[in-house]
């Protein structure tokens, strides 16, 4: 019975720590005022370019860089065109998945059917062994720490370092914040070009350890559903947290649900995840009606005054 829980739950893990790796790139984007509806089309990007990288260069680190330089030139983009040209924030990340997804599909072309050995998880003599948790706490990949260390850095960030509240105090009100003296575009901009870096990231994990092959469409929504994770977590590193996983255990329940066989489309198991996501946002969005915990100037595009 251990042993059935145990595997229920690294597989949970397994499903979870690409969604929370997007979800806090985003989180310190939309905290700065920008809303980049294109982590689907950049996390595509970087798990084409990290297998192809990899394969290329018979490199899983060197992939793993490649998908986050991916992700944050195809963020890049988006803001040279949101924050030097002023374009609306929402049709500008639209085109960016679909820019993403295109340029996914072209780069990774020659590498469909391609499979190369995962990245192995870590193994500490004695530790990773011991019963329950050993592969639990001590035999994860090295992503799942790193997400565990980025999710605490980043709540650290925003409630305790001056950076942190610059960014908040931008992304509540960006021309208080620029008659104060801040840089807004500069600040944006690093903003944008740190949520490209997790987008790539996750990307990377995808191809890279979660199913080590490249496909095309292999991303399947994971990055709208990390757009969501942000407002269901209310703009808080820690519910991101949370939220990640539990979308990550609702994946996980409708995969064993059609290895049961319930009697139900295998269609609608596979879109529960979903289903579920949204029945949370609206769950949310009536509990605080007439209140929005959502940065002040979310999605306005900045110019500075001459």
């Amino acid at each position: 019975m251990i042993g059935f829980w145990e595997s229920i739950l690294l597989t949970v893990i397994t499903a979870a720590t690409p969604l929370l790796i997007a979800a806090l790139g985003e989180l310190i984007v939309e905290k700065s005022g920008v809303l980049n509806l294109g982590v689907e089309g950049m996390m595509a990007v970087g798990a084409s370019t990290g297998f192809a990288v990899a394969t290329l260069t018979d490199s899983s680190s060197i992939g793993v860089l490649a998908g986050i330089a991916a992700g944050m030139a195809l963020s890049l983009i988006f803001a040279l065109v949101t924050l030097g040209f002023a374009a609306n924030q929402v049709a500008a990340g639209l085109a960016l998945t679909i820019l993403g997804l295109g340029l996914a599909g072209l780069l990774g072309a020659k590498f469909v059917g391609t499979s190369r050995i995962a990245i192995p998880p870590i193994h500490i003599p004695g530790l990773s062994d011991l019963p329950g948790i050993g592969k639990l706490v001590f035999g994860q990949s090295p992503f799942f720490y790193l997400s565990v260390v980025l999710a605490v850095g980043v709540a650290w960030f925003l409630r305790r370092t001056r950076a942190g509240l610059s960014l908040r105090s931008i992304g509540e009100n960006h021309a208080s914040a620029h008659a104060l003296g801040l840089k807004v575009l500069r600040t944006r901009l690093l903003a944008i070009l740190f949520g490209g870096a997790c987008a790539g990231l996750a990307g990377a994990y995808l191809s890279l350890v979660y199913t080590p092959f490249w496909s095309p469409g292999m991303t399947a929504g994971r990055g709208w559903i990390a757009l969501a994770l942000v407002v269901f977590a209310s703009w808080l590193p820690l519910r991101v947290f949370l939220g990640a996983y539990l979308f990550g255990a609702a994946t996980i329940l409708q995969m064993h649900a059609q290895a049961a066989s319930m009697g139900l489309p295998s269609q609608a198991l596979s879109a529960f995840p979903y289903i579920a996501t949204i029945v949370a946002l609206v769950l949310i969005s009536m509990r605080r009606v007439g209140a929005t915990p959502a940065p002040g100037s979310l999605s306005t595009a900045f110019v500075p005054p001459r």
